[in-house]
């Protein structure tokens, strides 16, 4: 079992084929591990695509069940994800990296683009997550009812009290969009995108379509792309098509 190290963060990460780096963050909310990606997920990349590219991805530090590790930031849990990306591709001796995420991996990818933006060569976004108008609670309330108090039972040494802040931070602070950046930011950004959108109460069709209109260099998949499942194999075609025709000639 690889680990990547930093202090009191322990992340359990894997690796499969070789080429240019491919990091893939699986769905599950705060539980999500590598094993959701063959267990969960409509796509796993980890076997789809290590024909050509280093597919790399790792447990979340808060996932239940995962074998990773550390403290719950409570006043930037988006950073700390993100620290931990980061951290773990410096580790492996990555600079420039594609990524594909599912579900949180939404956010996740595009606070990626706002920390690390020249190390980001494109990213795929898959099912992502997004604050609907009508239900700014839903997160907070799903990961109340069901995360806390698991997360809880695994670390007795947290208490109620940072769990309720860490949550709270991450989806009543900023409760618009996409959590993690605003509109403008999008506009702005450059770097080419695949959405892959859904349409279930996390993964709001309309916050994902925004965000292919608002990117100046992005492009959506045929919707619905998960059923008939028939439609899948076309959905990983168009993804690999998209990584080939970003990837660079070198991993510098």
């Amino acid at each position: 079992m690889p680990l990547y190290e930093k202090g009191s963060v322990r992340i359990h990460y894997e690796e499969a084929g070789s080429g240019f780096p491919l990091l893939i963050i699986p769905g599950g909310g705060l539980n999500s591990t590598i094993a959701n990606l063959s267990t969960s997920s409509p796509i796993n990349p980890m076997t789809e695509y290590r024909d050509e590219y280093r597919c790399i991805s790792a447990d979340l530090r808060t996932a239940v069940g995962g074998a990773s590790s550390g403290p719950l930031e409570a006043d930037r849990p988006w950073d700390a994800f993100t620290d931990d990306h980061l951290g773990l591709m410096d580790h492996l001796g990555i600079n420039k990296f594609m990524v594909m995420g599912f579900c949180i991996g939404g956010p996740m990818i595009w606070n990626l683009l706002k920390r690390a933006p020249g190390r980001v060569v494109a990213a795929v976004l898959a099912q992502p997550v997004g604050s609907r108008p009508e239900a700014r609670d839903l997160f907070y309330d799903n990961n109340s009812r069901t995360w806390a108090p698991e997360i809880l039972k695994r670390h007795p040494e947290l208490t109620a009290e940072l769990v309720d802040q860490f949550i709270t931070r991450m989806y009543r602070s900023n409760a618009d969009f996409v959590f993690t950046v605003t509109r403008d930011f999008v506009r702005e950004c450059k770097t080419p995108l695949l959405v892959l959108p859904d349409d279930i109460p996390s993964h709001p069709y309309a916050v994902a379509m925004e965000t292919v209109m608002l990117a100046p260099n992005s492009e959506t998949s045929i919707y619905p792309w998960k059923e008939p499942k028939e439609r899948i194999p076309l959905a990983i075609r168009q993804v690999r098509s998209f990584l080939r025709a970003h990837r660079p000639a070198s991993a510098s």
